[in-house]
Parts: C-alpha cells; sequence; structure tokens
C-alpha cells in the first residue's frame, strides 16, 4: 500500500495511540498563565522602567565635584523665575518686557563671568510666510539672540540652538517650552565658563514667538544678521512636562548629524518612527524645525518632550512638577552635542555631507543604533531574503523528519498561509469593530487615564483572533499525520514568510521604519537556525526552548518603543478633536503593536493542552474590561492630571448688510470641545442644554461667523457649539477696518487701501463678491499664486508696537459691474491675556464647568462689513 493511502487512512481512522501521541506532545493548560505571565513581566520589569529611565540630577551642592558639567538645579531654578513671570503670550507685558527683562538679565551675568565672547541681541522684527492655508503675519515680535564665540575667533559658522519662552494663554508654559529655555541657559553658562575650547560659535535663540505659530523663527532666520552662518541647527520644544527628550526629526539628508549625535548623547532616545509620524501629519503639531529647514535651509536635529502630555497647553503645565531627572537627562545631551557639532568638520560645509535620509532608533535608552537608507534597504532585503530561503530549508527538513513528501508539506505550507493570513485579518477586524462600539454605546477615551484598560480591551481581542483561527483549522485537521509541534513550527515559519514579503514591499514603497519587521524576521530567523543546527526543530515541544529566547529581545525592544509611542499619544486623544474616534485610532495602534511584538508569541498557544479553552479566556479578560470602562474607573478625565479640554470664547458677533446696516448682532459662548466626549459636561454646564452646533452658519456667513486665528481650529468650527449670553467686556483697542481710499485702475479692476488696528490677536477673512476675483494685494502672494480657498485667512499678531496695518487690495471684474458689492471682511479680534476683561456672567459660566475641565477662556469679537 503507497504512503499516500496510508495517510489518507490515517485522516479517515485514527486509532488510540495516534489520538495519544497528540496530546501527549502538548504541554499542560496550568502552565498558560505563567507563559503569560512571563512576557508581562518583561514588559513591567524591563520595557517599561526602561522607557521612564532618569539620570541622577546635580544640585548646586555638586557643581566643585563637577564644575564642567550641567546642574539640574539650576535649571530648575531658572525655569521657576520664567514661570513665575505667568502666561506668557506674545504682545502681553509678560512676554514683551517682563520675560525680556529676566533673560537679558540672565545673559548679562553669564556674559560677565565668561572665558569666551558673548554678544547679546535683541531682535525686534516684522514680516510674513504662508502657514498651511494662511498668511501668517508678525509686527514688532521679539528674540533674545546670544553669540558665544571662543576668543579671537572669525569663524563664520555657526551652530543654532532654539526654544521658545511664549506661552498659550492657558498656561504658565512650564513643560512647554519653558523647560528647554531653562536648560538652554544652564548650558550657556556651562560654555560660559568652561576651558573646554568650541572650534565655532554657537547661537543661542531664546525664540519670544512661537505659538502665533512658529513667527519669531521665522524672523530670525529670514532677518537677522547672524542667520546666514547657522549651518546646523539643534530645536529643543515639548508636548509634555517631562521624560525624556526624544530625537524625531533629523537632516533632513545630513546622516553626518546622527553621526555626531551617536558620539556625543550620553542618554539616547530617538526613532525614525517619530519622524515618519510626525511629517505624514499624525502628530497635530508644528516646530520651529520646519521653518528653519524650510525658509533658511538649515539641517539639524529636532527633539521634544513627551512625558504628561495631559497637561500640555494647560494651566496645570507648572514647573513643581517637572522632575528634575528631566532636567539632567536633557542637559547632560544638550551640552555634550553642542560641543560635538560645533567642533566637528562636517559643519563647516555641510553641503558636502548631504547623503540621503538616515534610519536610527535607540536600544532601551542603552546605545543608539543608526544606518543610512541606502544601508537600510540592503539589509531590509538581505534578511527577508535570508528568512524566506531558511524558512524554505526547514520545510524541506520537515519533509525529511515527517517522512511526508516535499510537494504535500508545500501544499500545507500555502494552506498554514493562508490560515495565518485570516487570522490576522481577522484579528485586525475585532478590535476595529470593538472600538466603533464603545464610541456607539458613549464609552470612548475609557482608557485615559488608566492606560491598562487598551491592554485589556483591545490587545487581547487582537490576540484572541489571532489565535482562535489557527486553533480552529488545528482542530479541524487534527487527524494530520504531522505531529502539532510542527504543525505550530509551520505556522510560525508562514508568519515568518509574510513579514519578510511585508518588509520588501513596504521597502519599495520607502518607509524607513520597516526596520521593525526586519528585526522581527532576523530574531526568528535566528531561533530557527538555531533550532536545525541543534535538530530540537524535530522535536514536538523542545523546539520551544530556542524559539522563546530568542523572542525576548525583539518583545523588550518592541515593547519599550510601544511603550513611549502609547505614553505620547493617549494624551494626544484629548485634544484631537470630536471628529476622531479616538478607540477607533487606539484599536489600530494595538493592531500594529500586537502584530508587532507577539506575531511570534501568540501561535504557541496552540502547544498547550485546552489551547481552544484558553484562547476563549482573552476573550474573558475583553468582557472583564469592557464591564470595568462602564464603571467610575473607566471614567476619562480626573482633575488636575487627565482634563477635559474646552475652549470658550465669550464672544460679540456683529453682520452688516451692503448698507452699512446692521442686520444681525449676538453675544454668547463659542465653545470648541477639544475631545470626543462633549456630552459629559451636557447636564452640569450652565444652558448647556441650549448649545447648537455652528455648522449652520457656516452655510451662510464668512467663516462660519467666527473669530478663529488658530488655523486649526477651522477643521473642527462646524462641529462647535454655540450659547447664547450676555455681551462680553472687550478692550478699547477693538478691531477695526478703515477704508483709506478706492481707487478704480480700470473700467474692471479696483483697488482698495485700507488700515487694520486692533488686539494683538486678530484675523482678517477676505471674501471676493459677485465674480470678483483677487487680482493682487499687499500680503503674500502665495495664496493668490497656488489659487487658495476662499475666504483668503490673514492671520496678524503684534508685539511691543500696536501700530496699525496698512494693506491694499485689487480687485478684477471681468463685467465691470461695480454697482453690485465687491468684498466681503471678516474680522475677528482675540484678548487673550486679559484676565480684567472676563465678565461675572462669563465667570460664573466657567466655574460650572466639572472640575476634571480645563477651559480655556478669553474674550472675542467678530465683525464681517460688505464694500
Amino acid at each position: 500500500m503507497s504512503s499516500e493511502t496510508e495517510e489518507k487512512r490515517a485522516k479517515v481512522q485514527p486509532n488510540g495511540c495516534e489520538r495519544a501521541f497528540v496530546q501527549r506532545n502538548k504541554i499542560k493548560w496550568f502552565w498558560a498563565p505563567a507563559f503569560f505571565g512571563f512576557w508581562l513581566l518583561l514588559y513591567v520589569a524591563i520595557s517599561i522602567p526602561a522607557c521612564h529611565r532618569l539620570p541622577r540630577p546635580l544640585t548646586i551642592q555638586d557643581e566643585a565635584k563637577h564644575p564642567d558639567q550641567f546642574i539640574a538645579e539650576r535649571a530648575e531654578n531658572n525655569l521657576r523665575e520664567l514661570v513665575g513671570l505667568g502666561p506668557r503670550v506674545v504682545g502681553s507685558r509678560q512676554n514683551e518686557m517682563a520675560a525680556l527683562k529676566m533673560l537679558s538679565q540672565k545673559m548679562q551675568k553669564i556674559r560677565s563671568g565668561s572665558a569666551n565672547d558673548i554678544e547679546v541681541d535683541v531682535q525686534v522684527a516684522s514680516g510674513s510666510y504662508v502657514h498651511w492655508s494662511m498668511v501668517n503675519m508678525y509686527q514688532s515680535i521679539q528674540n533674545i539672540v546670544v553669540k558665544i564665540s571662543p576668543k579671537g575667533t572669525n569663524s563664520t559658522t555657526y551652530l543654532l540652538v532654539n526654544s521658545h519662552y511664549d506661552s498659550v494663554p492657558a498656561g504658565p508654559g512650564a513643560g512647554d517650552d519653558g523647560s528647554m529655555v531653562a536648560t538652554m541657559m544652564e548650558v550657556l553658562r556651562v560654555l560660559a565658563k568652561s576651558d573646554k575650547p568650541l572650534k565655532n560659535p554657537v547661537v543661542f535663540l531664546f525664540n519670544g514667538a512661537e505659538e502665533n505659530p512658529l513667527q519669531a523663527s521665522h524672523a530670525f532666520i529670514t532677518q537677522h544678521k547672524w542667520a546666514k552662518y547657522c549651518k546646523a541647527l539643534i530645536n529643543l520644544d515639548s508636548c509634555g512636562n517631562g521624560g525624556r527628550e526624544i530625537l524625531f526629526q533629523s537632516g533632513p539628508n545630513h546622516p553626518w548629524l546622527m553621526k555626531n549625535y551617536r558620539r556625543a548623547i550620553k542618554h539616547p532616545y530617538a526613532s525614525t518612527m517619530g519622524e515618519e509620524l510626525f511629517q505624514h501629519n499624525f502628530i497635530p503639531s508644528d516646530t520651529d524645525f520646519r521653518i528653519f529647514r524650510d525658509h533658511g535651509s538649515v539641517p539639524g536635529l529636532d527633539m521634544a518632550y513627551t512625558y504628561n502630555g495631559f497637561v500640555y497647553h494647560t494651566r496645570h503645565d507648572r514647573a513643581e512638577i517637572f522632575p528634575r531627572g528631566s532636567f539632567q537627562h536633557t542637559g547632560d545631551n544638550l551640552l555634550s552635542l553642542v560641543r560635538e557639532i560645533a567642533n566637528c568638520p562636517e559643519i563647516e560645509d555641510s553641503s558636502k555631507y548631504a547623503e540621503g535620509h538616515t534610519i536610527y532608533f535607540d536600544v532601551m535608552g542603552w546605545f543608539l543604533v543608526f544606518y543610512t537608507e541606502t544601508e537600510g534597504i540592503i539589509l531590509n532585503v538581505i534578511v527577508a531574503l535570508a528568512a524566506i530561503g531558511i524558512c524554505g530549508f526547514a520545510f524541506k527538513l520537515m519533509s525529511v523528519s515527517s517522512g511526508i513528501k516535499l510537494e504535500k508539506i508545500l501544499k500545507r505550507v500555502l494552506h498554514t498561509l493562508l490560515v495565518q493570513i485570516l487570522s490576522v485579518i481577522v484579528a485586525a477586524v475585532l478590535p476595529i469593530l470593538l472600538g466603533l462600539f464603545m464610541d456607539a454605546v458613549h464609552l470612548p477615551l475609557s482608557w485615559f487615564t488608566n492606560s491598562w484598560l487598551i491592554l485589556g480591551l483591545y490587545f487581547t481581542t487582537f490576540f484572541f483572533g489571532l489565535a482562535i483561527v489557527p486553533a480552529l483549522y488545528f482542530h479541524w485537521t487534527k487527524y494530520d499525520k504531522l505531529p502539532i509541534g510542527q504543525r505550530i513550527q509551520l505556522l510560525l515559519h508562514c508568519h515568518c514568510v509574510l513579514l519578510a514579503v511585508l518588509t520588501l514591499v513596504f521597502t519599495i514603497c520607502g518607509i524607513r521604519s520597516v526596520f521593525v519587521l526586519m528585526l522581527s524576521c532576523l530574531f526568528y530567523t535566528m531561533g530557527l537556525i538555531i533550532n536545525i543546527a541543534t535538530k530540537l526543530h524535530s522535536k514536538d515541544v523542545a523546539w520551544v526552548i530556542p524559539h522563546i529566547v530568542c523572542t525576548v529581545p525583539p518583545f523588550v525592544f518592541f515593547a519599550y518603543f510601544s511603550h513611549g509611542f502609547f505614553t505620547t499619544f493617549i494624551p494626544m486623544f484629548g485634544r484631537f478633536g470630536e471628529n476622531l474616534n479616538p478607540d477607533l485610532a487606539v484599536a489600530v495602534f494595538s493592531v500594529a503593536v500586537g502584530f508587532l511584538c507577539c506575531g511570534f508569541i501568540i501561535p504557541v498557544l496552540q502547544l498547550f493542552n485546552k489551547s481552544k479553552t484558553i484562547i476563549c479566556g482573552l476573550m474573558g479578560i475583553t468582557l472583564l474590561c469592557f464591564i470595568i470602562a462602564m464603571t467610575p474607573v473607566g471614567f476619562p478625565y480626573r482633575p488636575d492630571t487627565n482634563v477635559q479640554r474646552f475652549a470658550v470664547l465669550h464672544t460679540k458677533r456683529t453682520f452688516h448688510d451692503a448698507e452699512n446696516h446692521v442686520r444681525r448682532q449676538e453675544s454668547g459662548y463659542f465653545i470648541m470641545p477639544q475631545d470626543r466626549r462633549t456630552y459629559t459636561v451636557k447636564n452640569a454646564v450652565i444652558n448647556m442644554t441650549l448649545a447648537q452646533k455652528i455648522g449652520a452658519d457656516c452655510e451662510k456667513e464668512i467663516n462660519c461667523g467666527l473669530p478663529l486665528y488658530n488655523q486649526r481650529w477651522h477643521k473642527t468650527r462646524k462641529n462647535s457649539l454655540w450659547i447664547p449670553a450676555s455681551e462680553p467686556v472687550l478692550g478699547e483697542d477693538l478691531p477695526t477696518v478703515i477704508v483709506l481710499s478706492k481707487k478704480q485702475l480700470s473700467s474692471t479692476k479696483i483697488r482698495y487701501e485700507m488700515q487694520l488696528s486692533g488686539p494683538n490677536h486678530m484675523a482678517l477673512f477676505i471674501q471676493p463678491l459677485n465674480g470678483a476675483t483677487m487680482k493682487d494685494w499687499s500680503f503674500h502672494k502665495a495664496p493668490l499664486r497656488l489659487n487658495f480657498e476662499t475666504p483668503y485667512f490673514i492671520y496678524f499678531s503684534w508685539g511691543v508696537n500696536g501700530d496699525p496695518l496698512k494693506f491694499w487690495l485689487e480687485l478684477e471684474k471681468p463685467n465691470g459691474n461695480w454697482n453690485s458689492t465687491t468684498l466681503e471682511l471678516g474680522i475677528g479680534g482675540h484678548w487673550t491675556h486679559h484676565k480684567d476683561l472676563i465678565t461675572p456672567d462669563f465667570k460664573k459660566f466657567l466655574d460650572s464647568f466639572p472640575k476634571y475641565v480645563d477651559a480655556t477662556p478669553w474674550p472675542a469679537s467678530f465683525e464681517s462689513r460688505i464694500y
């Protein structure tokens, strides 16, 4: 009888010995909790501590023993003094006078005891540029620029170090970005008194208008006398309060910067994946790095704090909660990095070393791995092809050891590969469906405070889907002649082949972050080689030992950077806006992280007795966490630490008709929710039940009749709320547009000369009417050249000088009919730092918000006029 016939009979009529063989070569079920506990212990005991590890901070008393090192206590004192001034909004006395005075005095003190040459310059600048879809225009904003140079140097090659001392109206700005300003001050002090020479000068830019956004950096790089000599950049920012600063942008196309970072840095923390996420707008933010890159062609490194983003841009961003160890971490890195780059030969002619993108990542904060994109492509291809080849060799060995023909093994490989692909699809769909369900039943963000719920809600659901499909396949084919241990190996080999193919595809697509899939393939292949070399691959259970040993390093590493990833992104979901379902996004992230971290771990569950019961237990965990999410434990917000955000504008709106008569005037509270759960405050806030969405006004009023000067608000304006209220108290400097002259240039063209005056934050919206088109104006030309959508958006702010802005507009009507209206202007004004303008009614309204809400208030006005 042929072996094929014997195999068929074995499948149809299994004997008792075969059944006993299958059961006898599985791991007893009660070891499963230990298996899960082992991986959880690695995550809790190694990955999480590595993600939050900070160096011991040096105090002023330690300075005698460490005379040339960064002293964290001094930086902390600098921060407390800066934050003590209060919110430093552009145009406010705190920003334009108090902060400037404090920083200038600090610089003069450092200068007096310096062993190097130090120059201090206060820049006052005006200008404009196009930021996203608006013209970003500034007048008399300020920078404090300090240059430290070796004695007697004539070098014209400078290193630029930048951070900003202004803040948002909402809070004191300790993390963003006072902490980096304080760090720069201490680094400058150490360099000034150090006898270690600097080969090239270093320019420290204390930036006075970043939150507007990014105006002061544009002013420096386009207008300052030292800007043209700046050949490299270190940009320092924050979207949190403390932790470790992450390097998330480099270059671009300047690998020498990463070489110097690797040589200099004491506490590495960097990620190519963070760079790609940021540059593809997955992170709702921007930094001065882009301005220096786009407007000055200055290559550099962009670093920022991301920990505790819950307090970012709120009143809780205080100096008291900023860890002193974070100062030491950043200060050590910045001091050594400044010395390294300022003294390196590449900075003198960086264009020679512009050699393409880089791939970089730190390993547990111990050391940095860095290589060029070209080297990464070669490495990805070699590892992926080697993984496929070695898996192919393993298939052949499996044929030999089992006595089954190779073509039948390959047929099983095809079936198993399809099963694995199906399991990945099912595993991805289940968490996504759960994310949609959580939103539908009004339970989004249940993990916002207790982030461990993500593990119980979404990761376990993903693991269930990844495991149940192969479990059912093995159950339906349980009398296969191939032993269960080898069938599970076959499943793992197929997963490796799938990862290798994805690695090749993503490499072709130019995605540098694919290195994570390459690493996963690499370590699995190493384990497989050990199993083949020791002949453990033919054993039913023993092969698991090399497999687990080789899976531990990538698991610990992936868990480390994934924890940092979630630590960064979870707070951001509290300010992504009402349009995004946060649970859907977290579900997608969980699928990606689970696939990466546990793709070679979950299939091992099939090796346990009662594997289907164990796998179904994962859904039991999901159900338990769903129940917890419905309790107070799952309520997202906590006072002072994990707040819900609202921007509240006490607004007066006035609309005029073509005859300049007021056709509509009203006052109210314009409320912009920052997350999905607006309904949580519905029964607490005064008159919240009367709130109406502003969307109807977007159909008939210019810019929805809203005084929005922040460009990001435009994306969510239609979902914002309006509650009628008493009239606000506005400043005496009401936003006003005056027509200075109106001149007809030809039968089809007309020119308006106008003047805008008002508070230090204003928005101007320009809408041509009745067939008119904007042919030219005095603003930046790009919106006209690039055919921006109307209304055109001009944002204007001023710092120390509030003189009126004069501008002109040229419009064309092809039909020459000037009897009809030509132009509508919307003028918005904000009083962002005048607490004395908060009326008693407005204060009462704000106080009605629950304690877990951070409501950012300011008075505002909007007026439309037709010409």
